[in-house]
């Protein structure tokens, strides 16, 4: 965008409310005054300030894959706005000028108060659970600079991210710090190893079944034509077949060459120096 927007323009309109408050395009503005460039603005028109970054949201949720840390964090932007609405109901509704009995609840009220969960309406409004969302916020306001730092490159989750800060928290705050990189180093190992056993077991599913399938052919004439006829194979289907069929047995010659000639070897000398 950086290098796009001077060379190109600006094509795609600035959003903004109707006190051409930014509500969109952040960026796109920034970068259009930096280098005085010309570019629109699209007036919307919101209750409030709230309305207008949750319209923000969910449009940016559409361009992009936005991952639970990332919409955790917007959810914190949104904090001030929660309350500042939650504030002005409590005024339409009569607030403070309410009686303390009215309040109690020991005397019914035409408009009563609903208490707001600053917690939950902002994992209302990014679309994650409440308790992601008080996750995500202990981990914005408390965690290490490097735990931060691996959220926000999608090297660790928010529920590892939470069990690291849980145990570095018994520590004193001088040792947090790089107790947290070593946790981290440690979840990285772990995850290669768990990457690499993965892909060593999906090696090994795969020579199974091609070893079960393949013992199930009997490669009689009659098998061969009841194949053939049955999935009605054309003459270059047969030749492509035929050309697969010897591919797959030079496959199936090579693997036995390499148990032979290697793997049989290492195990019998495994073996007997097991036995010494």
């Amino acid at each position: 965008m950086e290098s796009d927007i001077p060379e190109n323009g600006c094509h795609a309109p600035i959003i903004v409310n109707a006190d051409i408050i930014v509500i969109d395009g952040h960026n796109r503005f920034r970068i259009c005054e930096k280098h005085g460039l010309p570019y629109k603005m699209l007036a919307f028109s919101f209750t409030d300030l709230l309305e207008a970054k949750q319209w923000a949201l969910d449009t940016q949720k559409g361009r992009r894959n936005l991952d639970k840390w990332e919409l955790g964090k917007i959810a914190l932007k949104l904090k001030p706005e929660i309350e500042a609405r939650a504030r002005a109901n409590m005024a339409a509704g009569g607030g403070d000028r309410k009686s303390e009995h009215v309040k109690s609840g020991l005397v019914n009220s035409p408009n009563p108060i609903l208490p707001v969960d600053t917690r939950k309406e902002a994992a209302l409004a990014v679309g994650i659970g409440e308790q992601t969302m008080g996750r995500v916020a202990q981990l914005a306001e408390t965690a290490p600079q490097a735990l931060k730092d691996a959220l926000d490159r999608k090297k660790v989750s928010i529920n590892r991210g939470w069990k690291i800060l849980k145990a570095v928290r018994k520590l004193p705050l001088e040792e947090q710090e790089s107790a947290a990189a070593e946790m981290l180093s440690a979840v990285r190992e772990i995850d290669q190893l768990d990457a690499e056993a993965e892909r060593r077991g999906k090696i090994a599913s795969l020579f199974c079944k091609a070893y079960e399938k393949a013992v199930l052919l009997t490669p009689t004439l009659e098998n061969v034509r009841i194949w053939v006829e049955n999935t009605r194979m054309r003459p270059d289907e047969i030749e492509d077949s035929m050309r697969e069929s010897y591919e797959l047995a030079q496959t199936f010659q090579a693997i036995g060459d390499l148990l032979k000639n290697e793997v049989l070897h290492d195990c019998q000398q495994a073996v007997h120096s097991d036995r010494a």
